[in-house]
């Protein structure tokens, strides 16, 4: 009798296709075990093979496979995780090869996503998402089914199976499941545009990063709002909201919104359509970046696809070099003086928030002082000024209330004929 798999215990796998990519791949194996990790599964080996091209059963090959597995005999793995996306088939030849559980990225993604998933939204989206990854897998459940059958009545496994038998049926239900889904998603995403279309005439700013990065942490810092703060992938999967005031006498709108990560599937990306309206409405993006990695770069270009998928990569940006406490700081610098559109900031001791602010004022809002006088009987106009500029002082007189106040460019029309 073989030994009792232990399903918390997990092998991670990756393919190389390109020798100069090595370095990227075991980074990427790497980012996969902390994704492991928030999962709650324990990561007992991490193996890498370098091939021209993907195995079509087993996408890694069946001996390198036997080989890694040999060298974790004693830790009982009863998962095998793949940083590439498994294909159905591939992922049945390996459990039926290995007798262990194959799954890939994106499943540990989803499983992460489903258990952090606390508003309705977030859990429509994740349904979705999880639907949709099913449809084209549902052989591969319903075979595992028919083994188990198989071997319960001592069948020889010839005929057709009930699997077979019951795939088409469950497709269509998966099928009227994601319409129904699709449906309710509407119905929130048009909520969101009717509550956008309230706020329109207040600037709407965005925090966007790869995951990880202290989105959370900086919004946090700016607004008090006491978002979760984790140090685990996926923390955040609601967007959070809240009204911030800015020295130039105007309100923005600041989100916080889900971290992206590397090799995101599209459809997934897609199913959080509601949540990356945010983003797509916003006026500004702050980009959030763990300054003390040094694959940051490699993270911007990673959240820029993203960006490029919802069609958000033309939203202006600032670009927020995050954690300065634990950075190069001398790198950082340099980086800094080589791409002027970003800032060096830490959101957990509060260093450079300040200035940090003042760019998102100056990005947001072209403003100057101006020196008005009103009538006394302009009181309404006054009030406004009062609600919407940032107002340096007030003197009565006889002719009328002298205010010098700091206007912005596109509020200046209702105050033109009262600049002296």
């Amino acid at each position: 009798m073989g030994k009792i798999l232990d399903m918390e215990k997990a092998i991670l796998v990756g393919v190389c296709l390109q020798p100069s990519e090595y370095d990227k791949k075991s980074s990427s194996l790497d980012e996969l075990a902390r994704v492991t990790d928030t999962a709650g599964l324990e990561v007992v080996g991490k193996f890498i093979q370098k091939r021209q091209k993907p195995d079509k059963a087993f996408y890694i090959g069946k001996g390198f496979l036997a080989e890694a597995l040999t060298e974790v005999y004693d830790e009982v793995p009863g998962l095998v995780i793949f940083d590439n996306e498994l294909s159905p088939s591939q992922g049945r030849n390996i459990e039926k090869e290995f007798e262990l559980e194959a799954i890939d990225r994106t499943e540990v993604i989803l499983n992460i996503f489903h258990n952090h998933a606390r508003t309705r939204e977030a859990q429509l989206q994740v349904k979705l998402a999880e639907l949709q990854y099913q449809l084209p897998r549902l052989k591969r459940l319903w075979s595992h089914l028919d083994r188990e059958k198989g071997q319960a009545a001592g069948s020889s496994g010839t005929g057709r199976g009930m699997g077979e038998k019951q795939i088409e049926i469950d497709k269509r239900i998966i099928r009227r499941e994601i319409a129904k889904v699709k449906a309710e998603l509407k119905k929130v995403f048009l909520h969101k545009e009717t509550q956008s279309k309230h706020r329109q005439k207040v600037k709407k700013v965005c925090l966007v990063g790869y995951t990880n990065a202290g989105k959370s942490t900086l919004f946090n810092r700016l607004t008090d709002a006491g978002v979760l703060v984790e140090d685990k992938l996926f923390a955040t999967l609601t967007t959070t909201t809240r009204k911030l005031a800015l020295s130039k006498g105007r309100d923005m709108i600041l989100s916080d919104t889900v971290g992206f990560i590397s090799n995101l599937p599209h459809h997934l990306v897609a199913s959080f359509r509601a949540t990356l309206k945010d983003v797509v409405d916003a006026d500004l993006l702050l980009h959030v970046v763990d300054s003390a990695d040094e694959l940051f770069p490699n993270y911007i270009d990673e959240v820029q696809k993203v960006l490029e998928q919802i069609e958000a990569d033309q939203i202006p940006q600032l670009m927020v070099l995050n954690k300065a406490d634990a950075a190069d700081r001398t790198k950082m610098m340099l980086y800094v003086k080589a791409n002027e559109n970003s800032i060096l900031i830490s959101a957990k001791n509060g260093e450079n928030i300040e200035e940090f602010l003042q760019r998102v004022d100056d990005t947001l809002h072209s403003a100057d002082r101006y020196e008005l006088l009103f009538p006394h009987t302009e009181q309404k106009s006054v009030n406004l000024l009062h609600k919407i500029g940032q107002i340096e002082s007030t003197e009565y007189l006889d002719e009328g209330i002298k205010i010098t106040a700091i206007i912005n460019q596109e509020d200046l029309h209702e105050f033109e004929r009262f600049i002296k």
